[in-house]
């Protein structure tokens, strides 16, 4: 454990660079190989507007990593944070602990409200207007979303006295197991049960992904289902029966089309429709 410790401390941009690149181009030929959906469409022209949007995210948390590292540090020099305050525990149990609290306060959280705060959700609604999910809707965050999460996660590092190093796992593991939910494929149902009963599996995930209420706020988790099934978000649907997108925003090409995915936050409000309600 120590070693892996070292190792995220210090972990080079080339290497983040690497999981990032890596994870995309696994999960991307992992769909080919046994999709959940056929989706008739153009892959790459699919992905385009999603690999900008990564490549937004990236810049923005590049260009805010100064305030999470000087954040990192602060916490371990005064001792504070939810860790700092427990008794001395043995790396294995701080690193789980840090894992676990930063994929609450950073993550679920940080969705929850991005759905039940409106003018968040319409920033948030760039993700959730991708008709085609796959890998690389993962990271299909308009910049002013990037920054959203970013404070989040600050405010965790603060609040959950994590260094940097357990920040940086954290982050790693959470970027591999966004592409993974995310990922057009096709499990077994029964492993995606067993898996949602501790961390979040694809079918889980999807169903946040339906057009309509109550499905799309539900399933917040990132890394660990244990939030959804303790604070009651956690649904169950058929993946046969998902349709994506948001219903209130229906039209697929200006869905796909980037400008107006910048545009789509500071369009009027529009929370999607709960099944059975008249539009």
């Amino acid at each position: 454990m120590e070693t892996i410790i070292n190792y995220f401390e210090t972990i080079p941009s080339i290497h983040r660079a690497l999981i990032l690149v890596g994870g995309i181009t696994f999960f991307w030929l992992l769909e080919g190989a046994v999709p959940l959906f056929k989706f008739k469409y153009k892959k790459w022209k699919h992905a385009f507007p999603n690999l900008v949007f990564t490549s937004t995210t990236i810049l923005v948390n590049f260009s805010l990593a100064f305030a999470l590292l000087n954040g990192a540090d602060w916490v371990q020099a005064n001792n504070f944070g939810i860790i700092n305050w427990l008794p001395e525990m043995p790396l294995w149990m701080t690193v789980l602990i840090g894992v676990v609290c930063l994929d609450f306060f950073g993550a679920y959280l940080a969705h929850f409200t991005e759905h039940k705060v409106k003018v968040l959700w319409m920033v948030h609604l760039v993700h959730h207007t991708d008709h085609k999910v796959d890998t690389t809707t993962a990271n299909r965050h308009h910049p002013l979303e990037s920054m959203i999460r970013f404070t989040f996660t600050l405010f965790a590092v603060f609040l959950v006295g994590t260094p940097i190093a357990i920040v940086m796992l954290y982050q790693s593991l959470s970027l591999v197991s966004t592409q993974f939910t995310h990922a057009n494929v096709q499990l077994p149902k029964k492993i995606n049960h067993i898996l949602s009963y501790v961390i979040v599996s694809p079918d889980m995930h999807k169903v946040h992904h339906h057009n309509m209420l109550p499905y799309t706020d539900s399933n917040y988790g990132n890394i660990f289902s244990i939030w959804d099934h303790l604070f009651g978000t956690y649904l169950k649907l058929d993946r046969e029966k998902i349709v994506y997108g948001v219903d209130t925003f229906p039209d697929e090409v200006s869905n796909s089309n980037l400008i107006e995915l910048l545009k789509q936050p500071f369009q009027g409000h529009r929370k999607p429709t709960t099944i059975g309600e008249k539009k």
